[in-house]
């Protein structure tokens, strides 16, 4: 079809329904077929002409609107270059035949503008839809219940419009906040000599991209920290708080001893930040020339470490509430492990193990059966096997942040 060409042309004098297009004057440029034989007007009469010349409102009629309603629409559009869906318009129509003789005609309206380059409307497509015939099968001008029928066929268009409109919103925000944390999460890459491998996995649906981030940061000697974390809420909004966090504590991390002290720095940093109460977060600090690893978690799933055995232990023991939770300032627990050469760190959120109407210990044990699994695999293989056994095959409802660092 795309080579052959498609007429435009012809598709729009084909349209079922009432189109037309008018310039910003509110002069008519172009009309389909079906506004030509539901107006009773010919192209003629029409295009080029200013459309409240051809349909003015009936002088002899004081309670007549439907003009100036439709004029008051058009006009906010000219001015919003947003839609418009118009109410149940009842709008008196001169007679081709016999001037001076007005018709009742109920018309349904909906304007769109369409834009040119600098943003401005060039274009309005007029549509109507026409509801004379259903206001008269119930009973004309005098029957009530014909009205209220032909405005709830017309309230319920405006709701699907509107829910339409809706959904693009919902999207063009899940577009931003994924980009605005693509910015904000550094991109894959070896910490110092060491393998790791990273994974940032969105939530399905539009109204689901969360605050869920990791970082890896050098650290003086032979250490490395790595951190993630999660920011309560869904949207932009925690997008971006994620971001101010993701970087306070990766500045702290650089310049205070241990996890724990970074996290408390966070803590109080988080007072400041609406949305950032409650948010959890686990950093740990590897060190190879002692081979041990610090850690401090606040409020956080427990990372995971995967001997080289096949045994698998969870590092919960400097576990404090999430950011916020205390209103008054209490020092961090901290607690170090010992690692052998060719085990493997998993830090994570909660997306991959948490499911609704299921206790944690049932993750945890599901994320410690697939580890023992897949030991020996190196950590970019390791990282795709984790999401793939472990998130819902249909699509997870919350994010996923995954870092795993050979030891």
């Amino acid at each position: 079809m795309a080579e052959a060409g498609i007429d435009y042309a012809a598709v729009f004098q084909a349209l079922p329904g009432m189109v037309a297009l008018l310039t910003p004057e509110l002069v008519y440029a172009d009309v389909n077929e079906e506004f030509l034989r539901m107006s009773g007007r010919t192209r003629e009469q029409l295009v080029g002409r200013y459309l409240f010349d051809v349909f003015p409102d009936n002088p002899g009629d004081p309670s007549a609107n439907g003009a100036r309603n439709l004029r008051a629409s058009l006009q906010r559009v000219l001015t919003t270059g947003e839609r418009d869906t118009m109410a149940l318009q009842r709008y008196d129509v001169e007679s081709v035949e016999r001037p001076g003789e007005w018709e009742e005609r109920y018309w349904s309206p909906v304007n769109v503008p369409v834009l040119g380059p600098d943003g401005r409307v060039v274009v309005l497509v007029h549509r109507v839809e026409e509801i004379t015939e259903l206001i008269k099968a119930r009973g004309g001008r005098g029957s009530r219940t014909g009205v209220l029928e032909a405005e709830l066929y017309t309230r319920a268009r405006e709701l699907q419009e509107l829910n339409e409109r809706l959904r693009e919103a919902h999207a063009r925000e899940r577009e931003v906040a994924l980009a605005l944390q693509d910015a904000m999460l550094p991109a894959p890459g070896p910490v110092g000599h060491h393998r790791a491998a990273v994974r940032y996995q969105p939530a399905m649906g539009t109204l689901n991209v969360c605050g869920d981030w990791y970082d890896l940061v050098d650290l003086p000697g032979d250490r490395i920290g790595v951190t993630v974390g999660d920011v309560v809420g869904h949207g932009l909004h925690a997008a971006c708080v994620m971001g101010q966090l993701r970087s306070a504590l990766s500045a702290a991390s650089r310049v205070v001893d241990g996890p724990a002290q970074a996290l408390e720095v966070l803590g109080l940093y988080a007072r400041s930040v609406e949305g950032a109460e409650n948010t959890t977060a686990v950093e740990t600090c590897i060190d190879w020339d002692t081979h041990t690893i610090t850690y401090s978690s606040a409020g956080h799933p427990p990372p995971a470490l995967l001997r080289s055995d096949g045994t698998v232990e969870f590092l919960d023991q400097a576990t404090d509430p999430p950011l916020g939770a205390r209103p008054d300032h209490v020092a961090r627990p901290q607690a170090t492990t010992a690692f052998a050469e060719g085990d493997t760190l998993v830090l994570y959120t909660d997306g991959l193990i948490e499911r609704r109407r299921e206790d944690i210990d049932t993750g945890l044990a599901r994320l410690a059966d697939a580890l023992t699994h897949h030991r020996g695999t190196d950590p970019e293989p390791l990282a795709d096997a984790l999401l793939l056994d472990l998130l819902p095959a249909m699509g997870a409802t919350d994010d996923t942040a995954l870092v795993i660092v050979r030891l």
